[in-house]
């Protein structure tokens, strides 16, 4: 297995690193703020659509340079509590390279992160698990 490694400094990046996460089940326990090194941390199982088993690998995924974080809808008392992602975006700010990354999550979650800049690393980090935990998206016709 080749482990997955990407870095996000724009936003066509950010969209390359949320496109690979799409699906990726984390705890709630598993998201860490260090407001003295400005980092957000996640760590995920995501799904690997890249590969031809139906597995999961353990993803480390860290933003910097981070100067706020605003949480909405994720109720954050049950630590085991668990997320799926859905999306990344970035917003321009009034100075660039700065904005604002949404971090979407299924039922509506989001962690809206304020940034200097765009500084995203994402890296797997576990072997490949098999996993029962598929991703399940509606067929959509053209009729």
């Amino acid at each position: 297995m080749t482990a997955l490694k990407l870095l996000a400094k724009d936003s066509d990046d950010l969209g390359i690193v949320a496109a690979a996460l799409q699906d990726s089940i984390l705890r709630i326990a598993d998201i860490s703020y260090n407001k003295t090194s400005r980092s957000l941390s996640l760590r995920l199982w995501r799904y690997r659509n890249e590969g031809i088993e139906q597995e999961r690998v353990l993803t480390a995924l860290r933003f910097d340079d981070i100067m706020d974080v605003k949480v909405r809808d994720i109720e954050r008392s049950d630590p085991e509590a668990l997320l799926v992602f859905l999306d990344a975006k970035f917003t321009k700010g009034k100075v660039a390279p700065g904005g604002e990354i949404l971090l979407q999550f299924a039922g509506g979650g989001e962690l809206q992160l304020s940034v200097e800049a765009i500084e995203v690393i994402l890296s797997d980090v576990s072997e490949p698990k098999k996993t029962d935990k598929v991703p399940i998206h509606p067929e959509f016709s053209d009729d």
